[in-house]
């Protein structure tokens, strides 16, 4: 191993030396009674924890400029989100950033707390604003910026790529087939199966850190979980910081990995496909219906339930991230640069067919947009591939609300319009009109950021634009990536010809039919202009509309125990002993996880007697996939509830005496919020070899 590792040593060429620092901190926001962002289901309610949400961050610094790079397990980048923290970042560091060279990308977990928006759209399901999210995630990422800058440090950055196939699916295939047959012959799949990633190392090449982009929905949690969970790219977070990081708790090690997301718009996990669940059947291709029911056709990932899911397409990510992380030897090297520009994509005039002049739309949301995707079925007998205003009732539904113009509907065309949200403005903006477009380059590796989910063609497209105009200007085969989700959220883009069959994703291409094409020539804008040095002009800046935001979500009115107990009592306690493969159940007198998020903390550890020394050490906390944290109300007029701390028991365990133990604050009559802790009876862990014995 020696021999190999200094051979290693030797052959890797080394690329230009850079600064760099990497840092991780906690955003795992509310933990009950937050509706979550992903799958707009008023039902789907935060009620614990399995996996904590994290922001991940890169500085990278060549000695004349530098980026920012932060990825956040987060179903999306709220606008307001992006503008708050990058105006905190040049409060704090000056003019190291801004929001020219920050970029805020989200992984597009479904089952984090929802409310960080500032657009009405976004916040709906959520009764509005939710500011214990919000200052969470905010909180969170500026941290994990002050962590990676106390580990700045001299290193160098490796490039590797690959294919992980098996990981996704496209899961509007039909709108895939409307792109030209020259342009889909290019490639072997209607999915990017290619993972990209940088290897970050010191100056003696001890790693420090990786970041990867492969495009997949963080999705295999389906909208029953009410637990608050990372999902398939979380996942391998999680495997591969515990990898390098050794004995380290997760979320508390110094290398950081990151499983960004790319251009994951029609790219599901759900990799068995749609089936009817009444007969087995596939669904309608064109429909995603069985016998014309929507709520028939659902996606089923490759595990028996979802948890299984996770941990088989998070898996796949891991040992694709591993293989290639382990094998990078390619040498970043160059300048570190960026441009940036903020556009009105309401109204942006684009070239079509190199002669044809048309523009972009206000926003607007599709009748498809309610049918949902076959990962998350929509709440109403909606069809993907709507295309016709043929629904009397929504159409009078809608125009109680607000009926669409006949300019939005002209240029909108083929979309049949359920919402003209760039017409709405109660109470405040329902979608962003402008958005930010960037690009970073860090050597010959770019990343595009988009702000919205692009399809797999979409993304395609849009990277070889800007390749090909940054290779004219170098000598370098640059590497170009999309960041998907990044500082700013406005739905999805589809390209022209999937526009026109209008499933989910064409009917939530909120700027019309020639988003794309907008993109795209904004893009080679920035591209140029990373060519030339030009400084481009800022463009129209975005409101902040933070001081307009409106809650209706209740917040925590009081706690009290049961008669007779305490807060952090036992109610059901630990078994005497246990297996590998068992699962440790404790339930505790608990107040409202409300009172305190514990970042960086936890809700619940499970702890190892050391029989040397007689002291506890902690082995899991409510970070790790062995530990499911389950919260519930038991009496709302009274304040009861409770909280179960489970642990499902590693086959690789080290047998022992353990103890369960949950932590959290109460609330009183009085509203002072007071810590409680609680434990279980000492049980055993025993081998497994003597299990049947």
């Amino acid at each position: 191993y020696v021999l190999v590792s200094v051979l290693t040593f030797v052959s890797v060429k080394c690329g230009d030396v850079y600064k760099i620092g990497v840092g991780i901190a906690d955003i795992t926001g509310p933990a009950a009674e937050i509706n979550m962002m992903g799958y707009a289901q008023l039902s789907q309610r935060t009620g614990g924890i399995h996996t904590r949400l994290y922001s991940r961050a890169f500085v990278i610094d060549d000695g004349k400029s530098r980026v920012l790079f932060l990825s956040l397990d987060a179903g999306m980048t709220s606008q307001l989100l992006y503008l708050e923290a990058t105006k905190a970042l040049q409060k704090k560091y000056g003019k190291l950033y801004s929001d020219k060279n920050v970029c805020i990308s989200s992984t597009h977990t479904h089952s984090g707390p929802a409310g960080f928006f500032g657009n009405v759209l976004y916040i709906l399901t959520s009764q509005g604003f939710v500011k214990e999210t919000f200052d969470t995630m905010l909180k969170g990422i500026l941290k994990s910026v002050e962590n990676a800058h106390k580990n700045m440090q001299q290193g160098y950055i490796f490039h590797n790529e690959g294919d992980l196939y098996n990981a996704s699916i496209n899961r509007s295939p039909t709108s895939y087939l409307k792109n030209p047959k020259e342009e889909r012959d290019k490639y072997d799949s209607n999915l990017d199966t290619k993972m990209t990633l940088l290897k970050f190392t010191d100056i003696n090449k001890k790693p420090i850190g990786m970041i990867n982009w492969f495009a997949v929905h963080p999705s295999s949690m389906n909208k029953t979980n009410v637990l608050i969970s990372s999902d398939n790219k979380g996942y391998a977070s999680l495997l591969f910081e515990k990898k390098m990081n050794q004995n380290a708790l997760l979320g508390k090690g110094p290398f950081v990995a990151a499983f960004a997301q790319a251009n994951e718009g029609d790219a599901s996990p759900n990799t068995k496909g749609p089936r009817c669940i009444d007969t087995g059947l596939p669904c309608d291709q064109d429909t995603s219906t069985c016998n014309g029911q929507n709520d028939k056709c659902i996606a089923f990932g490759p595990g028996k339930d979802m948890f299984e899911s996770v941990q088989i397409i998070g898996r796949k990510q891991y040992e694709k991230a591993l293989e290639l992380f382990e094998s990078a030897v390619t040498p970043i090297s160059g300048p570190v640069g960026y441009s940036h520009q903020y556009i009105d994509m309401t109204q942006t005039t684009v070239t079509v067919n190199g002669t044809t002049k048309a523009t972009t739309c206000k926003p607007a949301m599709g009748y498809s947009f309610a049918a949902g995707t076959t990962d998350g079925l929509g709440s109403f007998e909606f069809k993907q591939g709507s295309k016709s205003e043929n629904n009397l009732m929504w159409n009078l539904v809608r125009n109680l609300i607000k009926a669409p113009s006949a300019k939005l509907k002209e240029c909108q065309k083929p979309k049949p319009i359920l919402l003209p949200t760039g017409e709405m403005t109660f109470p405040y903006q329902w979608q962003p009109f402008i958005v930010p477009t960037q690009i970073l380059k860090i050597g010959q590796l770019v990343m595009v950021s988009v702000p919205a989910e692009f399809t797999t063609m979409s993304g395609r497209r849009t990277r070889h634009a800007v390749k090909k105009i940054l290779d004219k200007c170098s000598s370098v085969d640059n590497k170009v990536v999309i960041a998907g989700l990044s500082n700013t959220y406005s739905s999805y883009v589809t390209t022209y010809e999937e526009y026109q069959v209008q499933r989910y994703e064409g009917a939530s291409t909120i700027y019309g039919p020639h988003t794309l094409q907008a993109y795209i020539e904004e893009y080679k804008t920035l591209a140029r202009a990373l060519c030339t040095g030009e400084k481009l002009p800022d463009g129209p800046r975005p409101k902040n509309l933070l001081d307009k935001q409106i809650s209706l979500q209740a917040g925590v009115i009081y706690d009290t125990a049961y008669y007779g107990k305490s807060f952090g009592d036992v109610m059901k306690d630990a078994q005497s002993k246990y297996y590998p493969g068992d699962e440790a159940n404790v339930t505790f007198v608990s107040g409202h996880p409300r009172n305190d998020p514990m970042l960086d903390n936890t809700f619940m550890t499970v702890e190892r007697l050391d029989p040397a020394t007689g002291n506890w050490s902690v082995v899991a906390t409510d970070s790790d996939w062995e530990t499911k944290f389950h919260w519930v109300r038991t009496n709302m007029l009274l304040g009861h509830s409770e909280a179960t701390a489970s642990w499902h028991i590693p086959e690789d365990v080290k047998p022992g005496k353990y103890r369960i133990r949950h932590f959290g604050y109460s609330k009183s009559i009085f509203q002072k919020i007071t810590p409680y802790k609680g434990a279980s009876s000492i049980f055993l862990v025993k081998n497994s070899v003597n299990k049947y014995l």
